[in-house]
This record gives structure tokens, C-alpha cells and sequence, in this order.
């Protein structure tokens, strides 16, 4: 029996960098997704809330030490933030896992360490970042700046809540901005580890807040007048929305949304490596993550050799307690999540998809959100089931003839966020990667390098997060003329 986490209860929310009382009495209880039971307790926070952090951070901006520091006084505070999360990443990995079900295996690397990589290679690139440049224009000498945005609202999801904040924050603090983060209600227990390292790390008053609250209260958030910058990842649906809501102040906005991504398997590719590569990021975060290779393209002329394949592996996936650290698929993080996947199955099958594996609740798990990993096969790329984003653990079997129709059926998507090849030509897997109309693409592997932009094609989002395109986000340009002869001194 794996020991549980102890219920964790919060009376104070972090606005303006201090912890203090809520305006309102309302309360977020947080839900065990294995247990069902609750694990946590935090204020919800209130509009009026909202409007105390967002007021803090326009004073922090407008009149405070941090967007006129040094960047080297900047990257000082926020490599202390850094150091913090190497020292705290299992804290971080076991409250994200009791909260999200995410297994603890997995929730080392995916949810802390890889958000202190995030913060990494942001002062990576904070470093070399170009923030002044002189330019020969048609009329005379130039002086190209970009200037911090202002104050920040960072709206992030719960399925990888500490990496996404990360690819927020860090280079929005960074570039000198200040930020409100609004997380999500179903994991806001991690995010007041996240406050406490950023109380201690030194940030001046009011450029940080972190609110859990509802969608209402983010879209008030996300509509404020005093916001300059929204950075907001989730549904589509919701991304319409956030645009929607900001387009009312002209609020510059950058949207990390959904994604049905496609593992292109040639039919020269090593199969038990395309299996061993493919399986953890198809179910990856138990199948909730938005770069998830959620269709698997397999060619005719082995697609029952790969079908065999795949669902052995997806069948052998060992599902159970996220906090046990041999469990390699948790529940979903909801009720309504859990309900969701079987709804979907259900079409899927009604649509003429066979189940290759899994389709139920596991037998095993009493009680808990729990979907068995399910295959399907026989998947045409016009069902339902291969087009809209599940969020779960459910995954296509697509098959294809040729090449060209591969491309094809991985272009023909609403999405464009995230996609793999699997070939023993390296170089051909190249010439498909510079095919297919995505945001970020692997080739014999599955990679996403915060040294280099993140985002999506199509309905996967508006602008970049990650490496010089991401952190120049975050920035404002101004073009400034000099007189017409003019040197520096």
C-alpha cells in the first residue's frame, strides 16, 4: 500500500509576494483522482482578488526596481528560483501526482525537473538575447529596442502545471515583465511550493501572484484593463474565449492549445524502437497532454504486425496508484475526464473502430478514475475519434498506403501542435518532418528542447513559448531614429 499524502490545507493566497488573507470565504477542496477522496483545502480566489494582485503587479512595473535592474541582477533571482526546484523536485512530483494522477515514475521528469530545465534555458537565452541593435535604415541609422511588455497574466492547465508556469514565468520575469499566475483548481497545491520559492528567492513586491480560482474568475483575469500580455495554455474552446475576452482591451495574446498529433511509421523502420519510443508519449500523463501522439500511422503492408505490437505494449502498461513508483498509467485527473474517454470509446466503436486493447474501466481499480489504456484499430481518419482531442487514454491505429498518403492524413487535422517519424533513413524521416504542418516535430525520437520555439500550426495556438522566439514574446519593439551622420561615442 503506498503511503498517502496528508491532507494539505492553505488559509492565504500569494498576491503581490507576500501571503495574505483572501477577500472572500469561498474554498477549492482538491479531489484524489486514485482515492477520490480530498487531499487538499486552498482559498478560492475572488475577483476582488484579482484585482488587488494585478494592481500590485502595475505599481511593480510602472514604479518598482525590477524591470529597471540589471539583467544579470534578474538572472540572479531567477537561478535561485532554479536551484529551489532541483532541491524540491520530489515535493513538487508527489503533490502534482496526488493531485493530477500523473505516476510518480513519470513525475520526476515531466512535471519538476523538466520545469527547472525550463528555467534553465530560459536564463539561457535571457543571455544572449539581442535587446538593443543598431540597423542602416532607408532614411538613416536606427536603434531597434525591445522593451518589456508589462504585466503578465499567466493562465496555466493541471496537467503539467509546473512546466507550464515555467514557460511562462520565466521569461516574462526575465524579460522584466511582472505576472499574475492563475492556476488551475484541480492542482493548486503545488503552486504554493512555487510561492514559497519565489518569496524566498528574492523577487521584489508585487512582481509575483499566484490565484487558484475558476474559469470565471480567469476570465476576469484574462479581460482586466491593467493586463498588457496574456499567456495562456489549454483547450481550444477556452483559447477562443481567452482571445475573445482580451481582443476587448487589445491584450496581446499567446495561446498554447490542443493537438492530435501523428507518429508516421515508415515501413522501414525497426519496430520494437518505433514501440518503445511511440508507447510512453502516446500515454504519456495518462494520455492528458496536449503533444501526446494520440494517431499512430502505420502502413498497410505491416499494420497487423504493428497493430500486434502496439497493443501488446499498450496492454502491458502497468496502471494503478500514481504515487506507487511502478505504476505507469494513473487515473485521469477528473470524474468528468474519466467519463469522457468512455464516451469516446463508445463512438469509436459505434463508428466502426475496433478495439484492439483495453476499452474499460480496469477490473483491478475499485474505486479511482481510471481508463485501461485502449488501442484502437481499423480507425479511418474521418471518425470523430481521430480527429477531436480526446484528453485521455485512447489512441488510433491509422493505416496507409504510401508515403504521401502518411503526410496526408497527419496534415489532414484541425491540429497542428506536435508529430514523430519513425524510419531507418534518417534523411528521409527529415524530408517528412519538412512536410508535415506542425509546431514541433521528432525523428526517431520524441523531443521538445526549451532552446527552441514551442507552439503550434492551426488551431494548436498563437505564437511560441520556449528558446529566443518564446522569451521575445514577452517584449514590446521600438524603433528609434537617429540624426543622420550620427556614432557612438
Amino acid at each position: 500500500m503506498t503511503e498517502r499524502t496528508e491532507l494539505v490545507e492553505h488559509g492565504q493566497l500569494f498576491i503581490g509576494g507576500e501571503f495574505t488573507d483572501p477577500l472572500g470565504t469561498e474554498v477549492i477542496e482538491v479531489i484524489s483522482p486514485h482515492t477520490e477522496q480530498v487531499i487538499g483545502r486552498v482559498p478560492h480566489a475572488s475577483e476582488g482578488d484579482v484585482d488587488r494582485a494585478v494592481a500590485a503587479a502595475r505599481r511593480a512595473f510602472d514604479e518598482g526596481p525590477w524591470p529597471r535592474m540589471g539583467l544579470d541582477e534578474r538572472i540572479a533571482v531567477i537561478t535561485r528560483i532554479k536551484d529551489a526546484f532541483a532541491v524540491r523536485h520530489e515535493e513538487f512530483a508527489r503533490l502534482i501526482s496526488a493531485q493530477n494522477g500523473t505516476p510518480y515514475s513519470s513525475s520526476v521528469m515531466v512535471q519538476a525537473l523538466a520545469a527547472m530545465m525550463v528555467w534553465d534555458s530560459a536564463i539561457t537565452v535571457a543571455r544572449t538575447f539581442p535587446y538593443e541593435e543598431r540597423r542602416d535604415g532607408v532614411l538613416g541609422p536606427l536603434l531597434v529596442r525591445r522593451e518589456p511588455v508589462g504585466v503578465v497574466a499567466a493562465v496555466v492547465p493541471w496537467n503539467v502545471p509546473q512546466f507550464t508556469a515555467a514557460a511562462k514565468l520565466a521569461p516574462a520575469l526575465l524579460a522584466g515583465c511582472t505576472a499574475v499566475l492563475k492556476v488551475s483548481p484541480e492542482t493548486p497545491l503545488d503552486a504554493y511550493v512555487l510561492a514559497e520559492i519565489a518569496e524566498e528567492a528574492g523577487l521584489p513586491p508585487g512582481v509575483l501572484s499566484i490565484l487558484p480560482a475558476d474559469r470565471e474568475v480567469s476570465e476576469y483575469l484574462v479581460g482586466h484593463r491593467d493586463v498588457d500580455k496574456v499567456s495562456f495554455t489549454g483547450s481550444v474552446a477556452a483559447g477562443r474565449r481567452v482571445m475573445e475576452v482580451a481582443s476587448r482591451n487589445l491584450t496581446r495574446v499567446t495561446l498554447e492549445l490542443g493537438g492530435k498529433s501523428a507518429a508516421i511509421i515508415l515501413p522501414d523502420a525497426d519496430l520494437e524502437a518505433a514501440v518503445a519510443g511511440i508507447v510512453p508519449f502516446a500515454w504519456m500523463i495518462n494520455g492528458q497532454a496536449c503533444v501526446a501522439q494520440t494517431r499512430i500511422l502505420a502502413p498497410n503492408s505491416r499494420y497487423d504486425e504493428m497493430a500486434e505490437a502496439f497493443a501488446a505494449a499498450a496492454g502491458a502498461l502497468r496502471v494503478g496508484d500514481p504515487l506507487d513508483p511502478t505504476t505507469e498509467l494513473g487515473p485521469l485527473v477528473a470524474r468528468r475526464q474519466q467519463q469522457r474517454s468512455l464516451d469516446y470509446i463508445k463512438l469509436g466503436q459505434e463508428e466502426g473502430a475496433k478495439i484492439l486493447t483495453g476499452g474499460n474501466r480496469p477490473a483491478a481499480q475499485e474505486r479511482g478514475w481510471y481508463v485501461e489504456p485502449t488501442l484502437f484499430g481499423s480507425v479511418d481518419n474521418s471518425m470523430r475519434i481521430a480527429r477531436e482531442e480526446i484528453f485521455g487514454p485512447v489512441i488510433c491505429l491509422i493505416p496507409y498506403e504510401d508515403e504521401a498518403e502518411a503526410v496526408r492524413i497527419a496534415d489532414d487535422s484541425p491540429y497542428g501542435l506536435s508529430g514523430s517519424v519513425w524510419t531507418a533513413d534518417t534523411e528521409r524521416g527529415i524530408d517528412v518532418a519538412r512536410r508535415v504542418r506542425t509546431g514541433t516535430y521528432s525523428v526517431n525520437t520524441f523531443s521538445l528542447d526549451m532552446l527552441g520555439p514551442f507552439g503550434g500550426y492551426k488551431n494548436s495556438g498563437l505564437g511560441r513559448e520556449f528558446g529566443p522566439e518564446g522569451y521575445g514574446e514577452f517584449f514590446e519593439h521600438k524603433m528609434i531614429h537617429l540624426p543622420a551622420g550620427y556614432r557612438e561615442a
